[in-house]
């Protein structure tokens, strides 16, 4: 009889938790629970008329063969003019790449920009595919805590500092921000991209929450940095989170390694995605009225929260989701989250998904899906905090 098949040990990362937490819920669902969903950060809404349309057409009238590895040309040419027209940012389509979602793009910008071993700092609290993807392609994160002293935004200074505790060879950072919502502001992200620059550290921006910003608005690294990686999604803000399309916009001397990596990792991004987000740009009415509606549901858990006793938390400038200090509860965040889903049918993300050393007393909430659901979460919390 044969050995058990060992896994690799680049496969021992730790699970995505969130993920961990939809499969429970699912579960509970199909036993005949009611649960509300707020562990995802998946747009509560249909893609937009405009998109499934495109999609629609392109199925009748053409075939969706594979495409070219870096994008179909329309696409990148769009994408291009998106810079222009959001940011007054020129970027040539020959410096964009269409991905397989934005987690295509950690792929390629990984493997294109570092070699195994490389350091690479990363926030805590942060999305924790981050560090799971790292390891897997030998790299080591490095993380960052950041917290109220800093608007759980990293800096300049903080970067200098971990650079001279050991050389950085790559940053990554998101504004706004997954798990907080926090933002980086201007004129720090100017400072972060001028010392990423000087040391040579290459500076990995994900900007897959722009558009979806409520007091202040985002801006792109590549106001103030052409040598910077930027990741961006058709996912959040246009609510095509299935579709799996994503883009990069790279410094020219590695899009002919990308369109290799391409070649061979995916071939190509999602040829019938690509041709319905063209569509997507002219789509603002639609978008914008989504974003008002998270923006209602972020005032509805801003007045609320705070009155059952969650009244510490991340400044949620922008994204779709509350960072929530839950010591005066538990400082278990997987026990409180299991329970909270079993008993109360709330399905929330425990803080250790997002930071390894202070998440037992932290949890994520996510406000991205309808608004219906959010005031009934909120009821069902407000019941389950308050029992004897």
């Amino acid at each position: 009889m044969n050995a058990p098949l060992p896994p690799s040990r680049r496969s021992q990362i730790a699970p995505f938790m969130a993920m961990d937490v939809l499969r429970d819920a699912k579960a509970l669902e199909r036993a005949g629970r009611s649960i509300i969903h707020l562990e995802l950060g998946e747009p509560g809404v249909a893609a937009p008329r405009r998109v499934r349309e495109a999609a629609t057409e392109s199925l009748r009238h053409g075939s969706i063969g594979y495409g070219e590895a870096l994008g179909d040309a329309p696409l990148r040419a769009r994408i291009s003019r998106h810079y222009g027209e959001r940011y007054g940012v020129d970027v040539t389509p020959d410096r964009v790449i269409a991905t397989t979602g934005s987690s295509g793009g950690f792929l390629l910008a990984f493997l294109a920009a570092f070699d195994p071993g490389a350091r690479i700092a990363v926030t805590a609290p942060g999305y924790p595919a981050y560090a799971n993807i790292l390891s897997a392609l030998g790299l080591e994160p490095v993380l960052l805590d950041v917290g109220h002293e800093t608007r759980f935004a990293p800096t300049a200074a903080m970067l200098e500092a971990a650079h001279r505790g050991g050389k950085l060879h790559g940053a990554l950072f998101m504004s706004p921000a997954n798990p907080t919502g926090a933002m980086i502001a201007r004129d720090e992200l100017a400072r972060i991209c001028a010392f990423c620059d000087e040391a040579e550290i290459v500076l990995v921006s994900d900007e897959i929450y722009h558009g979806l910003e409520y007091e202040m608005r985002a801006e792109t690294a590549l106001r103030f940095s052409q040598r910077a990686l930027v990741i961006n999604s058709f996912s959040k803000y246009y609510a095509m989170t299935g579709w799996r399309l994503g883009w990069l916009v790279a410094p020219p001397e590695l899009m002919r390694p990308l369109e290799r990596l391409q070649q061979s990792l995916a071939i190509c991004a999602p040829t019938l995605s690509q041709r319905a987000a063209l569509a997507a740009f002219d789509a603002g009415d639609e978008l914008e009225a989504n974003r008002a509606a998270y923006a209602r549901n972020r005032a509805l858990l801003l007045d609320r929260l705070p009155k059952l006793g969650l009244d510490n938390f991340a400044p949620p400038d922008g994204a779709f989701y509350i960072y929530a200090d839950i010591s005066r509860f538990t400082d278990d965040s997987i026990g409180f989250c299991r329970r909270m889903l079993q008993e109360a049918g709330v399905a929330t993300t425990p803080g250790l998904d997002f930071d390894p050393r202070r998440g037992a007393k932290t949890l994520r909430l996510s406000y991205a899906g309808p608004e219906t659901d959010v005031r009934e979460g909120v009821v069902r919390l407000e019941a389950w905090l308050r029992r004897p």
